[in-house]
């Protein structure tokens, strides 16, 4: 930011940033600090510490990034930290990306099963709903039939 004149309203470019709090970090992924101590738990991500602040990297910005990415998408946190924990910025990335393919395929059928099931239910809830609907409808009916016959 040298040259810029900084106030309240200046937006900071993440990317260009090296360090980050847990407030910051919290507020830009829309989750609770407690989910990110959880993840610091779990060893997904690993702040440095000032005293009792923990001061997250761009390496852990991203970590994290990926975390909640996979957290989404319905990978089980022992599967995102294999995944993370395969990578070598100096090695040959293909263990990692097999793995990550083939739990992305894995994955992928799940959910295709999953929606099938969804629609299914849909389908059956629209067709329960159709015919719950046409029996009150003909109940109104003979129960104004009813009416006009004992008035």
């Amino acid at each position: 930011m040298i040259g810029k004149q900084m106030n309240a309203n200046t937006k900071i470019d993440k990317d260009d940033r090296v360090q980050f709090s847990i407030t910051e970090l919290a507020e830009e992924f829309g989750v609770t600090s407690r989910t990110i101590r959880f993840y610091e738990d779990k060893g997904l991500v690993n702040p440095e510490r000032e005293g009792t602040t923990r001061i997250y990297s761009r390496k852990d910005r991203g970590r994290l990034k990926i975390i909640l990415r996979g957290r989404r998408l319905g990978f089980s946190l022992q599967d995102i930290k294999k995944m993370l924990d395969m990578y070598s910025p100096k090695g040959e990335p293909t263990g990692q990306l097999t793995f990550t393919l083939q739990k992305c395929e894995e994955q992928l059928e799940k959910l295709i099963a999953q929606r099938t099931d969804i629609n299914e239910a849909i389908s059956e809830l629209e067709d329960g709903i159709a015919q719950l609907r046409e029996h009150l409808a003909s109940s109104d009916s003979a129960a104004d039939g009813c009416k006009k016959t004992i008035a």
